[in-house]
């Protein structure tokens, strides 16, 4: 199907109003903060031309590296956690049932409340008073296994991406729905025919069908997983010591507590840069095995 002058220019004009918004609210602001990164500014005074002292501090600093590991652990434990626990759901309600759509309403509810919402509920979950997760520890008379959840160097950062996994995994679901229901159901009853049933089903037609949703999923879950914000902020605010912080943490302290929003717009410019980086090497990853 050749698309003619006439085409393409009507399909131009139905996409600029979406351009010129997209343009609006996500490039201009990306340009500002990365002129804005080269400034000593306080919001207040007049700008001072730093060059690239910003981003030599930045990255001479132990707790921005540190911000990087965490949200690098977020980024992992989004892809291996959300993405099969919102397939798995996707496949189950996939089918006939009764009460489908009671179903689906509960386990999409954690996507609609707010992030604080969900903060002050799994901060109740693992207060070291009077907790649920020690509340149950001292039910199974496994005292010793008491701990101080989100105050552990240890435990503190996977504390956190359960509750961040619990969160968004029904955002996931529904991609995955939609591309299941999206498969001929020729296909399926093709593959019935064959004798593929049950698991061989799901790993040669199934999965296969489903390649780029699952590219979606794992674009929108890296991103997402690098601009987590909120829900870390209210549970933490990165502590204790820094164990939890990541990098939109420490973007947030510098540009908004001290004051210096010129090391901010760097910091925001180092999170897109790796936000990128990593979905590049997720395109890399996932085509060689194609």
């Amino acid at each position: 199907m050749t698309i003619t002058k006439r085409m393409a220019l009507t399909i131009f004009i139905g996409m600029l109003p979406a351009l010129i918004i997209y343009i609006g609210f996500a490039m201009v602001p990306i340009a500002m903060s990365f002129y804005y990164s080269f400034f000593n500014w306080d919001g207040l005074s007049d700008m001072t031309f730093a060059g690239w002292d910003n981003y030599n501090s930045i990255l001479k600093d132990d707790i921005f590296w540190k911000g990087v590991k965490n949200n690098l652990f977020m980024m992992v434990s989004g892809i291996v956690g959300q993405l099969p626990l919102g397939l798995f759901f996707a496949l189950l309600l996939n089918r006939s049932l009764r009460g489908l759509k009671i179903y689906r309403s509960a386990l999409f509810l954690p996507v609609i409340i707010s992030a604080v919402i969900v903060s002050m509920i799994w901060n109740m979950v693992y207060s070291t008073e009077s907790g649920l997760m020690n509340g149950i520890l001292g039910l199974l008379h496994l005292d010793s296994w008491k701990q101080n959840w989100l105050g552990s160097e240890r435990w503190g950062m996977l504390s956190v991406s359960i509750t961040y996994l619990w969160q968004n995994y029904g955002f996931y679901m529904v991609i995955f729905l939609a591309g299941l229901q999206n498969i001929p159901e020729e296909i399926r009853e093709a593959s019935a025919m064959d004798g593929a049933t049950g698991w061989r089903r799901f790993w040669h037609i199934t999965l296969p069908m489903l390649k780029e949703t699952i590219w979606v999923t794992l674009i929108f879950s890296i991103s997402n997983s690098f601009r987590v914000f909120d829900l870390i902020y209210v549970m933490t605010a990165g502590g204790p010591a820094h164990n939890t912080e990541v990098m939109t943490i420490y973007m947030y302290t510098n540009a908004f507590n001290n004051m210096n929003f010129g090391l901010g717009s760097a910091v925001s410019i180092l999170i897109l840069l790796f936000s990128l980086i990593a979905i590049y090497a997720a395109k890399l990853a996932t085509s060689r095995n194609d």
